[in-house]
């Protein structure tokens, strides 16, 4: 069985779909069941990385380099745009205190 779904054009709620989500809008959070989810300690949290998923979005500019940076970036072939974004942010988070 195959299901497809347009996030662009999504099909409506179904009246049975509507009466859940209310039901779940009005829930309490005593009333919720985490049984069967394990509770997270410190040491979860502790480890934890804000973000870890999330997928920037990318900006086209036009940037000059020196020519032998842009020698060294390119010496690695395909991929040095984002060799040079992945130092960038390195730096960026180093400069931040962003620890990885």
């Amino acid at each position: 069985m195959t299901i497809e779904y347009d996030p662009l054009n999504p099909r409506p709620f179904t009246d049975e779909e509507k009466a859940d989500l209310e039901r779940l809008r009005n829930m309490r959070d005593e009333d919720i069941d985490f049984s069967d989810i394990p509770r997270l300690d410190e040491s979860f949290w502790r480890n934890a990385v804000q973000g870890m998923h999330y997928r920037v979005v990318k900006q086209q500019l036009t940037i000059r380099l020196d020519a032998d940076v842009l020698d060294w970036l390119k010496s690695g072939g395909k991929g040095w745009q984002t060799k040079l974004n992945y130092h960038l942010r390195q730096a960026m988070e180093r400069e931040r205190g962003i620890k990885r």
